[in-house]
């Protein structure tokens, strides 16, 4: 298959690791072991200071889920810090030393993600940013699985295209 006959998901996938890969071999080179999936949650700990997973997951738009796995990996890369909140399930995350002294090479690694994004998006015939906005709010209104749950249980739907 080629990415001209490559359905949705699969160049979706295809894109964000083509972004993502290119930003992880800059973090790379500033700072080892450091993974893009880190950024949402080092911006929310530089704006909120100490906070819970929920408070987190909140802030940055993640699932809490993913905020939890991402913590688990950035804790062992000694980047955040865990102590128990205000309740026994609670747990409160903050930035380690080693992770603030690592925060001026990041801001500027993130300016210049921002402004090769802006540059990208110069390049189409629509801003990728405005587009995946529109994407959003449009699931936002109806979820995929409802837009599939529809089509599937629609009676002129071509269920035979793939067989």
């Amino acid at each position: 298959m080629t990415l001209r006959t490559a359905t949705l998901g699969t160049l979706l996938r295809h894109l964000t690791e083509t972004l993502d890969g290119a930003v992880e071999d800059t973090y790379a080179r500033i700072a080892p072991g450091y993974r893009p999936r880190f950024t949402p949650i080092v911006r929310a700990l530089l704006e909120l200071g100490p906070a819970s997973i929920r408070t987190i997951s909140q802030h940055a738009g993640i699932t809490h889920s993913a905020v939890s796995q991402t913590v688990s990996q950035m804790t062992k890369q000694g980047l955040v810090k865990l102590r128990p909140g205000g309740d026994a399930r609670e747990r409160i995350v903050a930035l380690t030393p080693a992770a603030k002294a690592i925060v001026p090479r990041l801001k500027q690694q993130w300016i210049a993600t921002n402004a090769a994004a802006e540059a990208l998006d110069r390049e189409l015939s629509m801003p990728l940013s405005a587009l995946l906005h529109e994407a959003i709010e449009a699931l936002e209104r109806q979820s995929f699985g409802d837009r599939l749950a529809s089509i599937a249980n629609s009676p002129s739907s071509d269920k035979e295209a793939f067989r």
